[in-house]
């Protein structure tokens, strides 16, 4: 909210970061019955892409494409391993019953083993990925969020 000689006026800035665009009127309809947008308002129409255009820059910058090389270094693999052990589950336990009913330990068989290590992956490689992206991501992440910051404050004109 905007402030003005210590008092709250009311007026929700559309440059504020914590302002939340889905709480704020999208897929809400205007008074002509058309979806309404809230950038689209008259009095953002005439500003120029300043900010648009520090966000391309960082974009296109070596440090940002170092850091998605890395997610994706990480993830397709990941994703690419944890699908075909998931489609490789299901498609055993409807092809081939009688191996999925094969006694491991008393009255557990391979399809229960299976199915506990379905999950059993899916603990790990979410734990691979936070531990990923804490030692080889975050950082770089945060001082691209920084840089960015200072850029479109000074393209601002120093405004907070």
């Amino acid at each position: 909210m905007e402030k003005h000689d210590g008092r709250d006026t009311g007026e929700v800035r559309f440059d504020d970061p914590w302002y939340d665009a889905l709480a704020s009127g999208w897929g809400e309809l205007d008074s002509t019955g058309a979806p309404a947008v809230p950038f689209a308002r008259p009095e953002h129409e005439g500003r120029t892409g300043g900010t648009a255009d520090v966000y391309l820059e960082v974009q296109r910058s070596a440090a940002f494409q170092e850091v998605r090389s890395r997610y994706r270094r990480f993830v397709v693999p990941g994703v690419a391993v944890f699908f075909t052990w998931y489609v490789g589950y299901v498609v055993t336990a409807t092809t081939a019953p009688g191996f999925m009913a094969r006694p491991v330990a008393g009255a557990v068989n391979v399809a229960m083993v299976a199915g506990l290590g379905q999950f059993l992956s899916t603990f790990l490689f979410t734990w691979a990925y936070a531990r990923h992206a804490r030692l080889r991501r975050d950082r770089a992440a945060l001082d691209l969020r920084w840089d960015t910051q200072e850029l479109t404050r000074s393209v601002r004109g120093g405004e907070r």
